[in-house]
């Protein structure tokens, strides 16, 4: 279900007051544990360290990434393969 329209986009505002206080350009990455937290446009050009359960991963935002949560880009679970003969056979082709 999604968030109201009345409320507007949930947005972290200690996120939004560091980001302001950060330097045009600045390409230190900001971590930050709020995978729910929406991008703004304010938050363009700035690299982000969201973190995944187990390490922080490394997100530049662009202007196409405006209006989606942080946690969209950092996939939480890896896809190793299915196992198997049929898998093993196909690997060695």
């Amino acid at each position: 279900m999604s968030r109201s329209l009345k409320k507007g986009p949930y947005v972290n505002e200690r996120i939004l007051k560091r980001v302001l206080a950060m330097k045009t350009g600045d390409k230190t990455p900001l971590k930050l544990w709020d995978r729910a937290c929406v991008i703004t446009p304010e938050m363009v050009g700035f690299v982000f360290g969201v973190h995944d359960g187990r390490k922080h991963v490394s997100i530049s935002v662009s202007e196409n990434m405006v209006g989606h949560r942080f946690g969209e880009f950092a996939p939480t679970r890896k896809f190793v393969a299915h196992g198997g003969k049929m898998a093993k056979a196909q690997a060695t082709k």
